[in-house]
């Protein structure tokens, strides 16, 4: 087949199923900015930021324009530069320029592309009627003083997660983005995913900060205060603080923390092998007895949230099994009742800090964790505390909760608690039945995987589902009567490496797994259930308190 090119700004450019101009002009090593393009999302074309020039002097949108031979196009003459410097100008009149207490000052495209194209000044008066910030949620702050209106959070929560919280409301120079009736984001279906915020190139989309209140915890000296950290943390902070992505810098997380001043630092993984103890005792006794099948995963707060919201019906079929940050909450709730106690818990994950304000949580009107620090979070507490990240000696997390199992670091990816939980059932406890274990069709960043195994004289058929547009597609086929036996739903497109308060991740979300996967590769211990902590624990600590500490109930909303 004859090769096809489109000559970009002097330059021939092969066709090779690039969908849009954009795409390929990209490929050529030219960035055009955007504000309204990504890759995951559909198509929208409004912020006409991408327009290139055609060889007739007329503009498109490259986003919305297919590659054909026999194409030139340019990219950068006097009248896109003019275009372009408008466009900006007249974003910014009807935004809020408070840049230096933005949530979101140097990292906001907005900000960037007005550095970039040297916008000087705006001629444009600001008429945007002044709009209360809504901060209804535990999870997300909307300022629609800051919305661009590129529509990224609305196409996000409608198409990827299916949630459908917000939308455009109103016409022409009234339009915005809204809840259904302008209702708060807390009375909204929103779930807390926070997959709107890693999108929002402005600060119209933040994360809720719980800064200020851990630093009070912090400088009282009658206060003990601990804090846990995700597995997923641990490979995903450290781009943003000088260290190669991907790279697992647990220990400098820690030496990081106690920095601060924390009394004590613990690896939410330690939890995480407890839930594969917990949750795998579960599955066997409803393989026995043929009821609520199949046991979907309980580990995402915003999968939760949205079974409870939407899907009612499969709360008996959930796990009554606690998130790991909430084991671990309650373990030390537990061992720390008698003094005045502070719990952080540092988590990739937005909607964590719904769940830390759940009333199945709260005992006698104390929450088991009083905040959650997204990584977002730690990465801002850690700047504001003068701590050169890179320069950091690794230090180790506090006894007697030291030994951690590779099974518990993996549940931060996609089919991570899957491959946990089934190097716990299976009777093979041989290194070389984990390489199999390994390639069983739950690894990968696909948003659905699906594969069967053999288990005892029956296969177990396993789905895993991550983006909840995806778990939806996988709730169909249930409906529908197709049988599963185990389904795991991660929220977040990816697992927590891509949770909505790490780091953005684009292309990085490779480098995430492949950190976590040779963090597990690197652990004496693999199996949850090999664990002596885990024993002792049982025997010391949780003693008959098992379900009280361990398991918890969900209900309709």
């Amino acid at each position: 087949m004859e090769k096809q090119f489109v000559t970009v700004d002097g330059i021939p450019v092969e066709i090779n199923g690039e969908k849009n101009l954009l795409e390929l002009i990209r490929k050529a090593g030219i960035q055009i900015p955007t504000f309204c393009y990504h890759s995951e999302l559909s198509v929208y074309g409004a912020c006409r930021m991408c327009m290139v020039e055609n060889e007739w002097g007329s503009l498109e949108a490259a986003c919305s324009t297919p590659p054909k031979a026999g194409m030139k196009i340019k990219t950068n003459t006097e009248k896109l530069r003019k275009y372009r410097k408008n466009i900006l100008e007249l974003l910014l009149a009807n935004h809020c320029r408070d840049c230096t207490v933005c949530e979101k000052n140097n990292d906001c495209k907005l900000q960037d592309l007005a550095r970039v194209f040297h916008i000087e000044g705006v001629r444009f008066p600001n008429n945007a009627p002044e709009v209360k910030k809504d901060e209804s949620s535990p999870c997300i702050v909307k300022d629609q003083s800051k919305c661009i209106l590129c529509g990224d959070c609305v196409r996000m929560c409608n198409e990827v997660q299916n949630v459908g919280a917000i939308d455009f409301a109103f016409r022409g120079s009234k339009m915005v983005i809204s809840t259904a009736f302008g209702k708060p984001i807390k009375d909204s279906p929103c779930v807390g995913c926070g997959q709107c915020v890693s999108v929002c190139p402005t600060g119209a989309l933040v994360l809720h900060s719980e800064a200020e209140v851990i630093w009070d915890a912090l400088h009282d000296s009658s206060v003990k205060t601990t804090v846990q950290i995700a597995p997923a943390v641990r490979v995903a902070i450290g781009k943003e603080l000088g260290v190669k992505n991907g790279k697992n810098v647990m220990g400098k997380i820690v030496a990081a923390l106690r920095r601060m001043g924390f009394d004590e630092v613990y690896d939410t993984t330690l939890s995480a092998d407890l839930t594969v103890m917990e949750e795998t005792k579960e599955f066997a006794e409803r393989l026995q007895s043929g009821k609520n099948l199949p046991l979907i995963t309980s580990c995402c707060p915003a999968w939760i949230q949205y079974a409870e919201k939407k899907h009612p019906e499969l709360l008996d079929n959930i796990s009554s099994c606690r998130s790991p940050m909430q084991m671990m909450a309650s373990v030390l709730k537990e061992m720390n009742k008698d003094v005045k106690h502070f719990h952080v818990a540092v988590m990739p994950c937005t909607a964590k800090k719904f769940e830390a304000a759940r009333e199945e949580f709260i005992v006698d009107g104390d929450k088991n964790v009083d905040a959650v620090l997204t990584t977002k979070g730690l990465i801002r507490l850690i700047r504001e505390s003068g701590i050169i990240f890179e320069e950091l000696e690794p230090e180790a997390v506090d006894m007697p909760f030291s030994t951690v199992s590779g099974a518990g670091v993996i549940f931060g990816v996609t089919g991570g608690v899957t491959e946990a939980v089934l190097r716990k059932v299976s009777e093979d406890k041989t290194r070389s039945n984990l390489l199999t274990l390994a390639n069983l069709g739950q690894r990968g960043s696909e948003g659905i995987k699906e594969f069967e195994i053999p288990f005892g004289e029956r296969n177990l058929k396993i789905a895993v589902a991550s983006g909840l547009g995806n778990a939806e597609k996988v709730i169909r086929r249930l409906q529908a009567g197709e049988q599963f036996d185990f389904i795991e739903i991660m929220a977040c497109p990816g697992g927590c490496v891509n949770g909505g308060g790490q780091p953005s991740a684009n292309k990085d979300i490779n480098a995430r797994n492949v950190g976590l996967y040779q963090a597990d590769k690197n652990s004496v211990v693999r199996r949850a259930e090999e664990n002596p902590v885990i024993a002792d624990l049982y025997k010391n600590v949780i003693k008959d308190k098992a379900h009280e500490l361990l398991h918890t109930t969900y209900r309709k909303r």
